[in-house]
């Protein structure tokens, strides 16, 4: 892959440096991706102006838990799904929940489960679900809002997930007791 560069605040772009800043105060240091993203001021106030809009939905933290780690997950993103399994302690998410999105096992509720299952359809259909799966979702207790909610967060985490992915980003030292591969099912 191509050698991305990886900025502080000294090496950003001028129009980088105040994102950072603002990343460096969010967080106490500079995540890697930010870093990354940095060589692109307009790429990186994107993702910062998506991830805080994502956080005024009306989706709880479990939900947006939800909606992150299933897209992380099913992109198999080596960073982000470290990253969101320390946001999610940080949120006072349950370790249950966690682990059964970095594992894909079932959630322990069937409102979690359905947004799961509506977060899938969406990537895999790339949109198109089926009215079925729109009614399912609905029939779970979610309304139409809810459904641009999940498009919003496949928005910040597609950006997230394809710059790890082409750039490498190293996992953050803070998240590397969270590192994750995708599981391998046996055969049958």
């Amino acid at each position: 892959m191509a050698d991305f560069p990886s900025h502080d605040l000294t090496t950003a772009p001028e129009g980088s440096k105040p994102l950072l800043e603002k990343s460096q105060a969010a967080f106490g240091r500079l995540p890697g991706l930010h870093k990354v993203m940095a060589e692109s001021p307009q790429h990186l106030e994107g993702y910062q102006v998506l991830h805080g809009l994502f956080m005024q939905t009306d989706f709880d933290n479990d939900e947006k838990t939800v909606v992150w780690q299933t897209i992380n997950v099913e992109n198999e993103c080596h960073y982000c799904v470290p990253a969101h399994t320390g946001i999610a302690k940080m949120m006072k998410v349950s370790d249950e929940i966690t682990e059964a999105l970095r594992n894909e096992t079932p959630l322990p509720s069937p409102k979690l489960e359905a947004l799961r299952s509506f977060t899938l359809q969406m990537m895999e259909t790339r949109g198109n679900v089926t009215e079925a799966q729109m009614q399912a979702f609905f029939d779970a207790g979610y309304a139409h809002r809810a459904v641009l909610d999940v498009v919003l967060g496949l928005a910040q985490k597609t950006m997230s997930n394809y710059v790890n992915h082409m750039a490498q980003t190293p996992v953050d030292e803070v998240m590397r007791g969270f590192l994750w591969e995708r599981k391998v099912s046996e055969p049958a």
